[in-house]
């Protein structure tokens, strides 16, 4: 898909994410992720039931008597995208895993403006390529899908813990992070992410094309890996090697939901040749619930 195509394509994402939020995304959106933050409102006399964890001990200690810290719910949601363009992203049949990722990005970015919520990105491969500040804004988020489509590569691997020391150092208020990414990668992310998570709610989109499930039927072809640059000949037309390779994937998205799942996060699978929407949707609601 070339450039202005695919601007074409999110401009129309824009005009249908409208639609989304005030029918879909909005309640369902806000109600996913409520009580992201807390903030302090004022300090009460203990009552009973109060959770004794509330206790403000320096005035109960002042009056000789117990108060306790009252918390509003956050009302402004501040979401951050994490996405991965490296190497393998190029990769895709009927779209690539890079146009699916941005269209992703689109859609949450024009949601979170919509609903007057913050929205930042981090742009990474084996590095952080470029990092926005959350702010408001619908002219902001076209700021980071413009970032996006014109990302010029210089990387071809993919480094998820590098993207998540340097947003660690970046960004000090809890936000609702999004990772879109086809995690292709072989850096030990899984055991950094419990360390964001902790401050953070975090959501893993996992991008994925057909191609990586099953093979065309030409004969021999070379599979070529955008990342580590390795080379292999493969008979496509041979139906054990189809299944394998279906096996293998259907194996590899388990074992990592399993494991994301471990860490209390959230994660669903999106492939170049469906909607998506319907499965972030379907996401929403689930954790509305």
């Amino acid at each position: 898909m070339e450039t202005n195509d695919l601007l074409k394509k999110i401009k129309r994402i824009e005009i249908t994410t409208k639609g989304l939020s005030k029918q879909l995304f909005s309640g369902d959106y806000h109600s996913a992720f409520k009580g992201s933050g807390m903030t302090f409102s004022e300090v009460r006399n203990y009552a009973y039931g109060d959770e004794v964890r509330t206790i403000d001990w320096n005035v109960t200690a002042r009056y000789n008597e117990p108060h306790i810290k009252v918390f509003e719910e956050e009302k402004e949601l501040t979401v951050l995208l994490m996405i991965d363009l490296s190497g393998s992203s190029n990769f895709g049949t009927s779209a690539t895993k890079k146009n699916l990722a941005i269209e992703i990005a689109a859609v949450l970015a024009f949601t979170a403006s919509q609903n007057n919520d913050k929205i930042g990105a981090v742009i990474y491969t084996d590095k952080v390529e470029q990092y926005i500040p959350a702010k408001k804004g619908k002219k902001h988020a076209y700021a980071i899908i413009n970032a996006c489509v014109n990302f010029k590569q210089t990387a071809e691997e993919t480094n998820l813990s590098e993207a998540i020391k340097h947003l660690q150092s970046v960004q000090k208020k809890r936000t609702i992070t999004f990772v879109i990414s086809d995690f292709i990668d072989d850096s030990n992310y899984l055991e950094k992410l419990p360390i964001l998570h902790k401050k953070n709610d975090i959501v893993a989109i996992k991008t994925r094309d057909s191609g990586e499930v099953t093979l065309p039927d030409f004969g021999y072809i070379e599979l070529f890996n955008a990342e580590s640059g390795l080379k292999t000949w493969v008979n496509s037309s041979d139906k054990k090697v189809s299944d394998y390779l279906a096996k293998k994937e259907a194996e590899s998205t388990e074992i990592w939901k399993n494991s994301l799942l471990k860490l209390g996060i959230d994660s669903i699978v999106c492939s170049t040749d469906q909607a998506f929407i319907p499965t972030l949707v379907q996401l929403f609601k689930k954790r509305k619930k």
